[in-house]
């Protein structure tokens, strides 16, 4: 135990050279990374010790002799899974954006870890390993001698089945393909969203009122608000409070908003934030006169804005109004999970439509200008003079009397003069005067025309879900000139799914060109490459039944699915082609490589998924995103490490057989032909 253990110090502690290097932090996804490398970087020394072990046991060899044997017959697969672990992280570092800066440090240091934990395995644990290691050791306690009886028991019956497996692939095979498909539906049976939801100790309640609210008004209820959240306070979930109105900062222009910063208490002393914002929800929803909306700040994308931000871009705003209220309509009937949908084009703004009537005003002697002069006049102000005092010069303004401008019919009080009697005529008789709403702000995204809808969501319901359900509505219900884009968290939902994709399977093409080059072979690296779908099967699996969702941590787990699994079918295959690169025959080395690489592949799954417990079990500030990674990886592994001891032997015998030095394959079909 003391030699692998010895691995995880100073693989660590070296990875903090790398990281100071590169100039990173100590923070919560490096921290994430040494966790996670904790599990991984004990891997290489436990085959490298486990080989030295086995060769001590089965061909009596001492310790220095086993040691440098070992290590050189495992040399190659040591080096071989170390790079395949560190080719699958460094295709993350090319991840654009924020999220590209975060997860970066992220993958070099686990990177780093992964090889310096190679390193020490070369060099450090056969050293160790010589000197530590007796040739004749004691005779072991009562629970060792259960585990290696248990071991013994499992080798062997593991060989039985294998043997039974190889001579019927057909059934393999359809295991396979129906693993296959059970990734497809798994994929699309688990619901999409940017980040899993975090619970981060504070959240906003959004407070919104009518159009044009005094703030007498708001006043009135964000007392309410507050009076009725003191009871949280009082219960010690809530240990802070700040209420505001109006909501923006230096802008007095409206007073129909407000919000409430709601600090909580210590997560053991306290219920899920998620608990207390739907409480409050529903709670505050017999609130007439506001909008009540409890908004959690995520840690990406989020912001202190709502998830859903759906763009609606066309050609007028005439056109955007109406396609709004379908949408709207459509989801406030049809969907309960998409709550409080809303837009920033509100025609709540009064407005006044002045139109001339041309004829009368020429029989009336009253011209344009004149209208035009005294509407700015007495509804606005026009600048007519300016006067000197004491070398000072003052502007001269004229407006009306704001009192008597209070209503609608206080415009028809205006008068202009005729030209041809000099008569005071009331500008009701020349101009017919319309009222209307209109909107406060006029938005273009992308240099078009456009309308933003938010929502929130409800628990359960996830963003792709919401995106997906707008989307259908404006294809069935919108003309075809209706343009959709995204902003906010939404936007870097759909941009972070097109980038994992190709991080994917740029991370899956770089794998295999580096077994290609390692093992100078294009099967071999296409029969280790077939544990990835195992692997996949097994962290969407983990995902489907803890209830989980595919976010931007569950990718990362799932891309370093790819560098675990493949791991143990290098270990397969690399000794299987050694064995019979000493002579031994195919189908023989087939078995006896699943049978020595037993032991490693078993112990390595364990400390790995013995890695992720920790992540599985955590709670507290940031315990949603390490779980999505601490199931991935555990179910995965697990999964995948159960297929991989059938699934690799089965397609090594059935691809790879004509794989090897000319001599070897000869001889091979030699011994074919007179069987």
């Amino acid at each position: 135990m003391l030699i692998p253990a010895v691995t995880v110090p100073v693989s660590l502690v070296a990875t903090f050279i790398v990281m100071y290097a590169f100039g990173f932090s100590v923070n919560l996804l490096t921290l994430l990374a040494l966790v996670l490398a904790i599990g991984m970087v004990v891997d290489d020394a436990i085959v490298m010790l486990e080989n030295i072990v086995r060769r001590m046991q089965e061909y009596g060899e001492p310790p220095l002799v086993a040691a440098y044997k070992g290590a050189r017959e495992v040399g190659f697969a040591v080096i071989a899974t170390t790079l395949v672990l560190m080719a699958v992280f460094i295709p993350i570092t090319f991840l654009e954006g924020d999220l590209g800066m975060l997860f970066t440090e992220f993958a070099i240091t686990i990177a780093a870890a992964v090889g310096f934990s190679s390193l020490v395995a070369l060099t450090l644990c056969p050293m160790l390993s010589s000197k530590l290691l007796k040739q004749k050791e004691d005779t072991p306690f009562g629970f060792v001698q259960a585990v290696d009886k248990g071991v013994r028991r499992s080798r062997k019956f593991y060989i039985s089945i294998l043997t039974r497996v190889l001579k019927a692939p057909i059934l393999t095979i359809c295991v396979f393909v129906s693993l296959l498909g059970a990734v497809y539906f798994l994929y699309m049976q688990i619901p999409s969203e940017y980040v899993p939801k975090e619970d981060r100790g504070a959240f906003f309640i959004s407070v919104t009122g009518p159009e044009g609210a005094s703030f007498d008004y708001m006043e009135e209820y964000m007392n309410v608000i507050e009076q009725r959240m003191m009871s949280y306070v009082d219960s010690g979930e809530v240990n802070r409070l700040l209420v505001r109105a109006p909501r923006g900062f230096g802008r007095i222009e409206n007073f129909n908003g407000g919000f409430v910063i709601v600090i909580l208490n210590d997560w053991a002393k306290r219920r899920s934030a998620f608990e207390i914002m739907t409480e409050i929800r529903t709670g505050f929803s017999d609130l007439p006169g506001v909008r009540v909306f409890p908004i959690m700040r995520q840690g990406l994308g989020g912001g202190t804005g709502k998830p859903v931000q759906f763009v609606l871009s066309g050609p007028t705003y005439e056109a955007l109004a109406e396609w709004r209220d379908i949408v709207i309509d459509a989801v406030n009937e049809n969907n309960p999970g998409i709550q409080g949908l809303d837009s920033d084009y509100k025609e709540t703004r009064p407005q006044l439509d002045f139109v001339v009537d041309y004829e009368r005003a020429a029989d009336l002697g009253v011209t344009i200008s004149d209208i035009g002069t005294t509407l700015e006049s007495m509804m606005g102000g026009k600048n007519v003079t300016t006067f000197l005092d004491n070398g000072q010069e003052y502007d001269v303004i004229v407006e009306g009397e704001r009192d008597t401008q209070n209503s609608f019919n206080d415009v028809s009080n205006i008068y202009v003069r005729s030209e041809r009697t000099n008569q005071l005529i009331p500008i009701s008789n020349v101009v017919d005067i319309k009222e209307y709403g209109a909107a406060q702000t006029l938005s273009r995204y992308n240099r078009i025309r456009s309308i933003t809808l938010e929502a929130n969501l409800e628990d359960g319901y996830t963003l792709s879900e919401a995106l997906d359900y707008l989307e259908n509505i404006v294809r069935e219900k919108l003309p075809s000139e209706a343009i959709i884009d995204y902003k906010g968290q939404s936007r870097d939902f759909v941009n972070s799914g097109s980038s994992m994709i190709f991080i994917f399977l740029l991370g899956l093409s770089v794998v295999f060109l580096v077994l290609a080059a390692q093992f100078e072979s294009w099967i071999h690296p296409l029969v280790i490459m077939l544990t990835v779908p195992l692997a996949m099967a097994g962290g969407l699996l983990g995902l489907w039944i803890s209830g989980g969702s595919l976010n931007i941590y569950s990718q990362i787990g799932l891309i370093m699915l790819v560098g675990l699994a493949a791991k143990n079918g290098i270990l397969i295959v690399e000794f299987a082609n050694q064995l019979r690169d000493q002579g031994m025959r195919f189908s023989r080395a087939i078995l006896e490589a699943s049978d020595k690489r037993f032991r490693p592949i078993m112990m390595t799954a364990l400390t790995t998924v013995a890695g992720s417990i920790p992540l599985v079990l955590a709670s507290g500030a940031g315990a949603e995103t390490r779980i999505t990674i601490g199931v991935v990886v555990l179910a995965g592994v697990l999964v995948a490490t159960f297929f991989t001891l059938l699934v690799v032997p089965v397609a090594y015998s059935l691809i790879a057989r004509g794989t090897g030095s000319p001599e070897d394959v000869a001889k091979e079909l030699d011994r074919l032909r007179s069987e």
